[in-house]
């Protein structure tokens, strides 16, 4: 009977996995607490009068968001003694998802969990504010203000230029050539004045602790790094759109895993996000 069951609640919920994962990683900015999530609605799926659930996607949903709701709390807690930026988990991808991208997803980290919760329902997955009230538990008009509250504060996130993905793609590959061999002059050529770059160690492997700001500053880091490319070697495992962005994956001489994330406006690069923390890592191996 227990098998019977699993099976059952199995066949209702995994068709709506993806979409779920999207709602809880993009709630959380976590590949590993969103499947921790998934995890834990299943288990109360399971338990759950199914017979009874008119809607499986929307009571599945609400699920997931209540307990995304919850995790920020502990979530916050812990990024306030995170060792140097915080970035979300690199996602990547062959196309590129234009729904919520990098520097939105950073902006989301501003918000109150309601305030992205509304955000992410209604802006995002399109949802009525009605099923917005009904999944955070908030009545319909105070749903409104937090995602108008929202909408202010992340404005700026949206991106404003839209990159081809053939052309993105080539830059992040030109990106790649020219930061390895230490080509400063094609690295230049790529990068807007007030460029910067973010990078995420956690504490656990080298990276700058707080964001390299101004074409100068960002070219002499990539002067350091070159250098330490040409000694060690850094090999391009895959091209692709890493939480949206044009990026690629690299296999550094450690032996770990690095993710790069290439903001574009107006052809230039305008941030660099590099992932190094292992932790957000292992779901690419």
């Amino acid at each position: 009977m227990a098998v019977t069951g699993h099976e059952d609640a199995a066949a209702g919920f995994d068709p709506l996995r993806p979409k779920l994962m999207r709602v809880a990683y993009r709630m959380l900015g976590s590949v590993a607490d969103a499947e921790d999530v998934l995890q834990e609605a299943f288990i109360r799926w399971m338990g759950a009068n199914r017979a009874a659930v008119r809607e499986p996607e929307a009571f599945l949903r609400r699920t997931v968001t209540r307990l995304c709701l919850d995790q920020l709390k502990s979530a916050r807690r812990q990024r306030e003694t995170y060792v140097g930026p915080w970035l979300p988990d690199p996602v990547v991808e062959e196309e590129e998802e234009e729904d919520v991208t990098l520097p939105l997803m950073l902006a989301l980290e501003r918000l109150s969990p309601l305030e992205r919760a509304a955000f992410l329902l209604h802006d995002v997955f399109g949802l009525a504010f009605e099923e917005v009230a009904t999944t955070i538990e908030r009545d319909p008009a105070a749903c409104r203000q937090l995602a108008a509250r929202a909408r202010t504060h992340v404005r700026e996130a949206r991106p404003r230029f839209r990159v081809e993905k053939e052309r993105g793609l080539e830059l992040a590959k030109a990106f790649f050539d020219a930061s390895r061999s230490g080509d400063m002059k094609a690295l230049g050529t790529m990068l807007a004045a007030d460029v910067s770059l973010h990078s995420d160690g956690g504490g656990k492997r080298s990276a700058a602790i707080r964001p390299i700001i101004g074409y100068d500053a960002v070219m002499k880091v990539h002067e350091y790094l070159a250098g330490l490319f040409r000694k060690n070697g850094s090999k391009l495992v895959r091209a692709g759109f890493v939480n949206g962005l044009p990026g690629f994956v690299t296999l550094e001489a450690d032996g770990e895993l690095q993710t790069t994330a290439l903001e574009i406006e107006n052809g230039r690069v305008a941030a660099i996000y590099v992932v190094r923390n292992p932790d957000k890592l292992r779901h690419l191996h």
